[in-house]
């Protein structure tokens, strides 16, 4: 069974989403404008234009092969790490072009923290798991990591179900606490924005619940942008909704993007209804 099919819709009438629109002066988190990026000579993502708002949650959804992935993996210049690439157009993070000369690749990594797929934790104890990107930063006192590594699975959600086996592998945990371990990493350096890449297909329906329900709760202090094949769980979770497709004459694009309600009640594109509806992809 597809780990994205109906295993994860754990409750399609559940919802997290806010009302409250973003202040109009307030800048985006992220601007993006005619985004176009390439693996070597292959056009993977093309024209992308979209404004991700401060402490929203904005769900990226669309058929595989489209480009959702990647094109969050250029959001913080992670998807660099996995060979040679060509970028177009312009990421701004709170006004700063990633994509400068000048940018600290590192920094902006520690900024734009990024959960994977499958939790990928280090084979180190759960404690380490989480102090590792602070000792790569800095060096702190004993008693500061202490802090800091409580802070970040507290911020997980994960303090009270670890907090007596901190020397532990985080392999001994389960799939679900391994994901929200990869999270208590990424908050430990303290981003501004998370990026989640369908950081719940591999997660059982109570490990996304779980994941679902913290995701509502990071957004009061956090930028959230999460891709998903789960058109239940995009619903529930996200203010704002971005469709991307492809076919044989268009690459990765985005087709549209609006709050969430809007695009899954009355979206605009007859490509978008038909997705949601289940009617492709």
């Amino acid at each position: 069974m597809n780990p994205t099919e109906n295993p994860t819709d754990v409750s399609p009438v559940r919802s997290y989403q806010s009302s409250e629109a973003p202040p109009e002066n307030q800048i985006p988190a992220l601007r993006v404008r005619d985004l176009s990026f390439f693996y070597g000579t292959r056009k993977v993502v093309e024209g992308i234009d979209m404004d991700v708002q401060q402490n929203q949650v904005t769900a990226i959804i669309g058929p595989s092969g489209c480009g959702k992935s990647t094109f969050v993996k250029a959001l913080n210049r992670i998807a660099e790490l996995e060979g040679k690439v060509k970028v177009e157009g312009q990421v701004e993070f709170f006004g700063q072009n990633i994509y400068g000369s000048k940018v600290n690749l590192n920094q902006l990594r520690r900024q734009i923290g990024m959960v994977f797929q499958k939790p990928n934790p280090f084979p180190k104890s759960i404690y380490d798991n989480v102090a590792y990107g602070i000792r790569l930063g800095s060096h702190r006192s004993r008693a500061d990591l202490d802090e800091i590594v409580e802070a970040g699975l507290r911020g997980a959600a994960l303090w009270d179900e670890v907090k007596d086996k901190l020397k532990q592998s985080a392999f001994g945990l389960s799939g679900g606490q391994q994901q929200r371990l990869c999270i208590a990493r990424a908050l430990a350096v303290k981003p501004k924005v998370l990026l989640m890449d369908e950081p719940c297909s591999a997660l059982d329906p109570i490990a996304t619940m779980k994941i679902e329900e913290l995701i509502e709760v990071l957004r009061k202090d956090l930028t959230i942008v999460i891709v998903t094949h789960n058109m239940q769980q995009a619903s529930r979770v996200s203010n704002y909704t971005a469709f991307f497709s492809t076919d044989e004459s268009r690459i990765g694009r985005m087709i549209e993007m609006g709050p969430t309600a809007q695009i899954f009640m009355a979206a605009n594109h007859h490509s978008t209804r038909d997705y949601i509806e289940g009617r492709f992809g």
